[in-house]
């Protein structure tokens, strides 16, 4: 497997994706989407007591206690964005203490694929070899890449209109427009933008450029193959 030569510094953001195996679709339903949200969420946590398959099999009541006591412990990793799409993720996040990205990582993935391999009865490695990581190295490429994977579902016309889009529930996008109670850490982005609307603006002054390019690419990908 070939190694990795992007350094994880603590306090850099990085650009983190990975697709299924095969290209095949590694988020099958709604039940999928939201175990893997569940599971990036919860190993934000520095150091987690227990792994998250043993916190589902808790009770209710232990659960409850669990996440109280893990909101007031530090975190390794940050999430700043992210979009599911059918066979591949777009993380972006921020590394709080040494190795916490590799560590994140690791475990999101690992638990994702245990979750996943159960369920469908299936054996072997559900994603594509090692996660991408992709270092952002200005203010500037931070917001253009938060608005890159908050435009993916548009941009692959999996929602057809930006009120879709904005409704998109698994995409962190609804976090930046409610700027409500979040796992987020959604300042990094909001603070370049000093009124309500102007983050929703932003995403939308790029949409149908975005999708252009991608068509543009697809279009010479097939005329290659042909």
């Amino acid at each position: 497997m070939p190694q990795r030569f992007v350094p994880f510094i603590n306090g850099e953001y990085y650009h983190i994706y990975n697709r299924g195996v095969e290209k095949r679709s590694i988020f099958t339903d709604d039940h999928c989407r939201q175990r893997f949200i569940h599971i990036s969420e919860y190993y934000l946590c520095e150091k987690p007591k227990m792994r998250f398959s043993q916190f589902m099999k808790s009770s209710i009541e232990l659960r409850e206690q669990y996440k109280e006591d893990m909101s007031f412990q530090p975190r390794g990793t940050s999430m700043i964005a992210y979009v599911l799409m059918p066979n591949h993720f777009h993380f972006l996040l921020r590394q709080n203490t040494n190795s916490s990205i590799s560590h994140y990582m690791k475990r999101v993935l690992d638990s994702y694929t245990k979750y996943f391999n159960t369920r469908y009865k299936r054996v072997g490695p559900l994603f594509q070899g090692q996660f991408k990581a992709v270092h952002i190295d200005s203010n500037n490429q931070l917001l253009h890449v938060s608005r890159y994977i908050h435009l993916n579902p548009y941009t692959s016309r999996i929602v057809h209109s930006m009120s879709g889009l904005f409704k998109y529930p698994w995409s962190s996008l609804r976090d930046y427009v409610k700027r409500g109670d979040t796992q987020l850490d959604t300042e990094p982005i909001l603070l370049s933008f000093t009124k309500q609307n102007s983050y929703m603006e932003f995403i939308r002054n790029q949409a149908d450029y975005q999708r252009n390019l991608h068509n543009l690419e697809h279009s010479l990908i097939e005329k290659v193959h042909h």
